[in-house]
């Protein structure tokens, strides 16, 4: 078995962000939100925590708006989430990108990977996988037992392309998480770069979204790890550069489910300002002060990016807000 090298060679395992040979030295990280509706306690989580460790590396901090994924984008949530952050008191640098306006750069790195010999087209649909396999990969679905890995069968019609993985096995060394080990082949499978319904998948938009924009660190949710090693070995393959990550606990409701549009989290509202931003602060292990919970925002985020230190973030999968300490009173995830 091999292994992909690090892509924190150098980085302790919960410290600051370091480059690699060849990679710009100043820090960008990015906070990329879905616009399937308002911004939750959990997203607000990955955003300020995004935040803190690009300012307080003294570094960049744009803002992706990931609507690759046209269906299930709501009309008017990518202008609510920007005036949610606005109001908090975030400060992005450059223009919001917007996926849905970058296709020419997603087709682009498909036919690339088409010309290495990277993709193959697939004609299987879903009951067509569920009649050739009972094994389950690393994220729930159904393995791929890779039916059209050598060849379509005659007349058959490509519906999707897939990204060929190999028997081997990658290591992820995540900031807060620790390490993680993940054979492609047995865990995951050949995944789809572009769907049956001529929709990009969101692996293949990420990874060139964060190259084309120099992302080098990555800080989000710990629902994405296993994502992420399918995103290392799409990076081998196009020759890019496979940024640091920092995986954050996410945010659970009292079923232990993760605070999203589907599980009906309810949306913060930055009314209550710097209130709302201790108890993210207080989730990701902070003791905050209690007159900054009053304070005006400039001020927390400047005591904040001060105090930060990924080295204090719960190496933990889930947290329920309702059992963090709080540091004014009881969690109610922000809600006016």
């Amino acid at each position: 078995m091999s292994t992909l090298p690090s892509e924190s060679d150098g980085l302790p395992p919960r410290g600051g962000v370091s480059s690699r040979e060849g990679r710009s030295s100043v820090y960008r990280g990015r906070f990329a939100p879905s616009p399937t509706g308002p911004l939750h306690f959990g997203s607000l989580v990955a955003a300020t925590g995004s935040y803190l460790d690009a300012r307080a590396n003294g570094g960049e901090w744009l803002v992706r708006i990931e609507d690759i994924d046209a269906p299930r984008t709501v009309p008017g949530a990518a202008e609510d989430i920007l005036k949610t952050l606005e109001g908090f008191g975030f400060e992005w640098d450059g223009e919001v990108v917007f996926q849905s306006r970058r296709i020419d750069l997603y087709h682009a790195a498909l036919v690339r990977l088409q010309l290495a010999g990277h993709v193959y087209p697939c004609a299987c649909s879903r009951s067509a996988i569920a009649a050739a396999t009972s094994r389950n990969s690393i994220d729930g679905g159904l393995l791929y037992p890779g039916t059209c890995r050598t060849g379509l069968k005659e007349g058959a019609a490509a519906r999707a392309w897939r990204l060929r993985v190999p028997d081997r096995e990658f290591v992820l060394h995540d900031r807060v998480q620790g390490e993680s080990r993940q054979n492609l082949e047995r865990d995951v499978g050949d995944f789809v770069l572009l769907r049956a319904d001529g929709q990009y998948a969101y692996q293949l938009a990420v990874v060139v979204d964060d190259a084309d924009q120099g992302v080098n660190a990555v800080v989000r949710g710990v629902d994405l790890p296993d994502s992420t090693l399918r995103q290392r070995w799409l990076q081998q393959c196009l020759e890019l550069p496979s940024p640091n990550y920092a995986h954050l606990p996410v945010a659970v409701n009292a079923n232990g489910e993760k605070l999203s549009k589907q599980t009906r989290a309810e949306a913060v509202r930055f009314g209550q300002g710097s209130a709302v931003l201790a108890q993210v602060l207080e989730f990701l292990g902070y003791r905050v002060p209690a007159e900054l919970c009053r304070a005006p925002t400039a001020e927390f985020w400047h005591w904040a990016i001060g105090e930060w230190s990924m080295a204090k973030v719960p190496a933990v999968r889930a947290i329920y807000p309702g059992s963090a300490p709080a540091a004014a009173e009881p969690f109610r995830f922000g809600v006016t």
